[in-house]
């Protein structure tokens, strides 16, 4: 059996997980300032501590829907809707509007014999 943690941190980009520890860092900060301690913030989601933990060491392998939850926890939820927004994404429109990237579509003979 592969182990799915191993692999995702055998894979990881380095800007990916320097990403994911300033991320930690961030959510730190805003416990701290919250004046919660990570049981608390562990209570309130219905996460573990050692979870609450692994996010704000921002490792990897921790899971979206956990991350998605302390944030929101946190009131830090607002911007999440922006990841990965269609109209934000300039590269994509980009993409999406060039005519290099248009398919030709050769009419074909229609045949109305039945």
């Amino acid at each position: 059996m592969i182990n799915m943690k191993s692999k995702l941190k055998e894979f990881c980009p380095e800007e990916v997980a320097q990403i994911a520890r300033q991320m930690g860092e961030r959510i730190s900060t805003a416990r701290k300032r919250r004046k919660l301690r990570q049981e608390d913030l562990a209570d309130r989601t219905g996460l573990s501590r050692s979870t609450i933990q692994s996010i704000e060491r921002g490792e990897i392998t921790c899971s979206v829907g956990a991350l998605f939850n302390v944030l929101w926890s946190l009131g830090l939820a607002e911007g999440l809707q922006l990841i990965a927004d269609p109209g934000l994404d300039r590269e994509g429109l980009t993409l999406s509007i060039s005519a290099d990237n248009k398919r030709v579509f050769v009419p074909r003979a229609v045949n109305n014999e039945f």
